[in-house]
């Protein structure tokens, strides 16, 4: 072989080398980073566009339920009333919810209050009252305002898992299930497992003092090993 073909060869494999060295170290550094990802910050979230307030206020049910401290669905029945005042740009939900274990399926009560902290960005909610130290945002992905709606809410908190928590919200007690996986398919870009995005029973809701009168749902099985009973946006709540 000719000397200067035996140079050009060995110039052309050190230049594939330098070339699989750096995408191997490209992709480890890209691995490393995932690793390193801020599992205490929010992600980036943007509301739905064009957002009317007015027609999304009133009742829904609560359909779909994701929250990152919970394993399991713990809850049934969970409803929301959603109402804002115009004085002070607040947004108030009050909701209802049962617990799958309770045999005599005992409503709770809760309401939990947001500011609107910019008018050209109405569907984004910072959560209003001092008792909590932190911040804590909920957005409106996307709604019909007619049948369907997706919230999402993250809470940060210092040296502390963030909190992610959303909604899949109908006007009537069940929603299609092209609906259901459309409201779905814009979870997992927040960082949501749809795994354990659980569907909500909105069946035999009214309380009773008799435990024979109510069939309680099993829990879903999950692959994780216990559950974290907590309540749905780490609020206390009364009994109704």
């Amino acid at each position: 072989m000719h000397p200067g073909t035996r140079r050009r060869s060995g110039f052309c494999w050190l230049t594939i080398t330098l070339l699989v060295v750096g995408l191997l170290v490209g992709d480890a550094g890209s691995v490393w980073n995932k690793r390193r990802e801020d599992k205490t910050k929010c992600p980036k979230v943007k509301g739905i566009r064009n957002f009317d307030i007015s027609e999304f206020l009133g009742s829904w049910y609560i359909v779909q339920y994701y929250a990152s401290s919970e394993e399991a669905l713990v809850y049934r029945c969970m409803r929301a009333e959603l109402s804002v005042s115009p004085e002070n740009a607040e947004v108030t939900m009050n909701f209802t919810y049962s617990f799958t274990d309770d045999p005599i399926n005992e409503l709770l009560v809760g309401n939990i209050t947001w500011k609107i902290p910019s008018p050209d960005l109405p569907a984004h909610w910072m959560h209003a009252e001092l008792s909590y130290e932190g911040v804590y945002n909920t957005y409106v992905l996307d709604s019909d305002y007619k049948s369907w709606a997706l919230l999402m809410h993250c809470a940060e908190k210092s040296e502390s898992p963030r909190y992610l928590s959303s909604f899949i919200m109908s006007r009537e007690t069940s929603l299609g299930a092209n609906v259901i996986s459309y409201l779905r398919e814009k979870l997992p870009r927040y960082d949501i497992d749809l795994e354990y995005v659980f569907p909500m029973d909105q069946k035999q809701c009214n309380k009773t003092d008799n435990p024979e009168d109510i069939l309680i749902p099993a829990l879903t099985s999950v692959k994780r090993s216990h559950i974290i009973r907590r309540h749905p946006l780490k609020r206390k709540h009364r009994r109704q």
